[in-house]
């Protein structure tokens, strides 16, 4: 396969998977309700997209660069508003 085709299916897979987490980030931008997200889990994943965008750097993939910067931006904004909104409940 060629570097062009390869490059090709690394944007496609990376705008997909950044677009697919959209939604859920305008959700609970637009809601502020954060009750249903694990503060464990979402940091693991926070650090998770943080190593992959320094590996896309590490490996000049412009297709991991591109993509994990958007959802790590994203990702952060929700991982803050976690900590933030997360110790509120409702009629409490």
């Amino acid at each position: 396969m060629s570097s062009a085709f390869i490059e090709w299916v690394g944007f496609l897979a990376a705008a997909l998977t950044t677009l697919s987490f959209v939604p859920q980030a305008w959700l609970t931008f637009k809601t502020r309700d954060v009750s249903g997200i694990s503060l464990g889990m979402y940091s693991a994943f926070t650090l998770g997209v943080a190593l992959w965008l320094v590996y896309g750097f590490a490996l000049g993939a412009w297709p991991l660069i591109a993509a994990n910067s958007v959802t790590l931006s994203l990702a952060l904004a929700i991982l803050v508003m976690r900590l933030r909104f997360g110790g509120k409940r409702s009629g409490a």
